[in-house]
Parts: C-alpha cells; structure tokens; sequence
C-alpha cells in the first residue's frame, strides 16, 4: 500500500502508474470514461457527510431554530447517496429510525428563519466536499441566508458551519464528539445537559436493553437540539487497472 495526500494525488498516482488501483476516493471521474479500468462503488455506511454548526458563536449561540431552518433549507435527494438521519449508523443495534428527519422543506426552512434573514454564514470544508458545499450555499442563499464557503485541510478555528465527513464510531457511546467538556473533539462546541447526562449514562450502563434505550434518547434529543445537520452516506470507489 502507498498512501497519498490527497485525492487529486491519488489520482495522479494512478494515472502515472504508481500503482495499479486506488480506494476510498470519493470522487469516480475521469476514470468513469476510461476502458481500461473497472470501477466500483460502495456505500460507507460507518461515515456520515455532516454539516457542524458552531454553536459557541453567534448566530447560533442557543438558537436551534436557525439551525433546524438550515437543515431544512438543505436538499439532501440532489446528493444521490443514501440519506442519512443522525450520527449512529443503520447497520448498528442502537440506531434510532423514529428520529426527526429534516426532510427538504422551503417553505418550512424559510419560516423558521424569520428574523434571521440577512445573517452571513461562513461555510468550510475539506477540498474534496467542495462541490457539495457550493450546493449547500446555494440552498441557503435560497432562502435569504448569505454564505461564503472558504476551503480548509485542518479543522478551523474560525467558522460558523463546517462541512466533513464524520466517521461513526463502532460503539453508539461518542462522548467525545458531544459532550461538553470534550472541548478538543466537540467540533459543533455543544453544550446540553440532557445530552451529556445520556451520554454519561450510556458509558455506565451494563444491560445491553438499557444501554440500548439510553441511545435511542440520545439521537431523538440530539436531532431536536441539532448541534449538526446528517446529510448521506458517502459512496466511495474502487478503481483497478483491467
């Protein structure tokens, strides 16, 4: 195995005949057009593409309402790849399908807005979402909302939104995505008590019933408070020489 960078590089790899297949890129072209390759798609269910909103700084600093209206605001069908509806992965024993799920809604979007018409947001990402937060953009300038989308390789310090792909951890506990005193890994900077007692309850319980409805609560509450918006699973693919 060698590993690359980036996906571009990975692709250049290829190309150059470094190596004769690549994985895990999220992106099928050019090689979709070649002949002399075969390529193959999976869907990676143990990731979500996930929109983080910053909830220590303003606009959304205590106001879920302008969040759920973004998420909203989103049309997650034009992104054709399973949707997904929160942070715990369908394949797993604690995933909650009875959650709240943000579908596509204007007109919903646009109510709850409101008075927040006319705020900037500043949206980042990695380079290879770029596409998908420009689509983002365009649905939240749709309803009123300005948005500039700036590109960064690191986590930022400075954003409103950021755009990545999270990867699901095996066990439903993610304490250290959630909680409020994980201020190193709590991405969205979200604080809620009912949230963390959960959390903390979740790594306590034995009974695997118990441990099971614990988290069940903790994606209902979760998508209510929404510190970040489930958009899909990515599909990745799997390019080799014929």
């Amino acid at each position: 195995y060698k590993f690359y960078p980036t996906e571009d590089r990975t692709k250049l790899a290829f190309k150059l005949g470094e190596v004769d297949s690549i994985q895990n890129i999220y992106t099928s072209e050019p090689f979709d057009t070649w002949n002399t390759v075969s390529v193959n798609e999976n869907t990676n269910y143990e990731q979500v593409v996930t929109v983080f909103f910053n909830a220590g700084v303003e606009p959304f600093s205590g106001n879920n309402t302008l969040r759920q209206a973004l998420d909203y605001a989103i049309d997650k069908g034009s992104f054709d790849a399973p949707r997904a509806l929160g942070p715990v992965s369908p394949t797993s024993w604690a995933y909650n399908p009875q959650v709240k799920p943000y579908a596509y809604d204007k007109e919903r979007a646009e109510e709850l807005i409101g008075e927040a018409e006319g705020v900037e947001i500043k949206l980042v990402t990695t380079p290879v979402l770029l596409s998908v937060a420009e689509s983002i953009a365009e649905d939240w300038e749709a309803v009123g909302i300005k948005t500039v989308v700036q590109v960064s390789s690191v986590i930022p310090t400075d954003y409103h939104a950021y755009l990545a792909i999270l990867d699901i951890p095996k066990d439903p506990d993610q304490y250290s995505i959630w909680h409020s005193t994980q201020t190193a890994s709590n991405i969205s900077n979200f604080s809620d008590a009912r949230i963390d007692k959960l959390l903390e309850d979740g790594r306590t319980e034995l009974n695997l019933e118990e441990r099971k409805r614990i988290y069940l609560d903790f994606q209902r509450f979760l998508l209510e408070e929404l510190p970040a918006a489930f958009l899909y699973h990515p599909v990745t693919y799997e390019v080799s020489r014929n």
